[in-house]
């Protein structure tokens, strides 16, 4: 027999309600999985994506990551995991990193076999990708009696399904025992083409939505052919307190922190939930009061649709850009500053890309014409022929060159394009950003 733990959407650096203390409440919850992992002895830790909270974890998350995975390594127990939508990059994964370190194990196409079972892994893949792909995975080893599959989405039929799972299950090359997935922050199992479907759930909640304990599942894979599936919870979490507050037309806030003293609020997320009718209340009046209590974090939730005694307020805002066109004719720039300028204020460039842009195009400006750099003659906002970069950004045309003899009109505009080229895709600031957006979870619906 072959038993595992099933554990995903652990988030791992989410600083949530922007407290350092919610963040170490996601390592120590990944920590407690594996404590548990070696204290029972099982043959391995599978986990189903979104490890981390998104693709750039910090430094100390890494580490913290690292050590926990070396628990592991020290017990011989093997991390089994795919890629999840929050962690997904571009090029190489975390995961590839840790499996340098021998740490974890990327699963894919291949298997991997544990005792008599096989494990194949399907990162997540967004929607508009999803037609081409093709379910083909290597042939069950001889040595294995069970088949999983591992993978990261929202599957079929589970709440905010966009993936098919008759289909994957359909088209695969191999005859799955059982699918572990993550991706669907609440614990759930259902029966698909005779085969067992699964999510194990987070291990902390990420959002006020997931009131139930936090766990994971246990996997046994039997010697009689039978997959049995288990639920384990994490009584180490810290505990959330969700007050439920319906007031009636009389009342206000004195009934919501009435109800508020009424728990224990130590070291606790306090949620309070209003609905019903009554009078309007002051969130940050209530937040203060739970913090008074001890509570770590507090949050009003106002569900009632109150009128708005607020009378309209009509406000303006001064043009940016004129402010910006009358400090530069002020400045009197020199030619070089002037393309600099419309450099860095292009809308056509990508803010990665402009550190580069403009380091190439002043290397250009020394090696052709040293006069560029030179003090613009004295000028005056009310000059009629006094015009900037932003006048010309504004009119929609390339800007013209001051008054110099060989003053290159078009090297800024090639040499950005040349940057955006190199550097990434115009208009992206991360280029590690995936290029598909549909890359919902079950946090995305909370």
């Amino acid at each position: 027999m072959t038993r595992v733990i099933h554990t995903g959407d652990t988030h791992i650096g989410y600083r949530q309600y922007n407290s350092p203390e919610r963040r170490q409440d996601f390592l120590e919850a990944f920590r407690s999985v594996v404590e548990d992992a070696v204290t029972d002895d099982v043959d391995a830790v599978i986990h189903a994506g979104d490890l981390f909270h998104d693709r750039r974890p910090s430094l100390v998350d890494l580490q913290g990551t690292v050590d926990i995975l070396r628990t592991l390594a020290d017990a011989d127990i093997p991390f089994l995991a795919v890629v999840g939508n929050h962690e997904s990059k571009r090029d190489a994964q975390w995961l590839d990193l840790f499996a340098d370190l021998g740490l974890a194990t990327r699963l894919g196409a291949e298997p991997v076999v544990v005792d008599d079972t096989a494990f194949y892994g399907l990162d997540f893949v967004p929607r508009s990708r999803r037609d081409d792909l093709t379910y083909d995975f290597d042939a069950l080893p001889a040595d294995a009696a069970h088949a999983s599959l591992v993978s990261h989405g929202l599957f079929e039929p589970f709440a905010h399904a966009d993936w098919d799972t008759e289909t994957v299950l359909a088209e695969s090359t191999v005859d799955f025992d059982a699918v572990l997935l993550g991706d669907n922050h609440k614990p759930d199992t259902a029966e698909v083409l005779d085969t067992w479907v699964t999510y194990c759930g987070s291990t902390e909640r990420a959002s006020a939505s997931e009131r139930a304990d936090r766990g994971y599942n246990l996997v046994d894979f039997a010697d009689d052919g039978t997959v049995g599936i288990s639920r384990r919870g994490l009584p180490s979490t810290r505990e959330f307190v969700f007050v439920d507050v319906a007031l009636a037309a009389d009342e206000g806030i004195d009934r919501v922190q009435e109800r508020v003293r009424q728990h224990d609020l130590a070291d606790t997320v306090v949620i309070v939930t209003v609905e019903g009718e009554g009078r309007p209340i002051a969130p940050a009046a209530v937040e203060e009061l739970a913090i008074d209590r001890g509570a770590l974090v507090a949050r009003v939730n106002d569900r009632r649709d109150l009128p708005d005694e607020d009378e309209d307020v009509s406000v303006s805002f001064a043009n940016p850009d004129d402010a910006v066109r009358e400090r530069v004719r002020e400045m009197g720039l020199s030619d070089a500053a002037l393309e600099i300028d419309e450099t860095v204020r292009s809308g056509d460039l990508a803010d990665s890309n402009v550190r580069d842009a403009v380091e190439r195009r002043v290397r250009d400006l020394l090696e052709d014409d040293d006069s560029a750099f030179e003090p613009a003659p004295e000028r005056h906002p009310g000059d009629e022929d006094v015009t900037t970069v932003a006048d010309h950004l504004a009119d929609g045309a390339e800007p013209a060159p001051e008054s110099t003899d060989d003053a290159p009109a078009e090297g800024a505009a090639s040499d950005s394009a040349d940057a955006v080229d190199d550097g990434g895709t115009a208009g992206t600031d991360d280029p590690d950003e995936p290029a598909d957006a549909d890359t919902a979870s079950l946090g995305d619906f909370a």
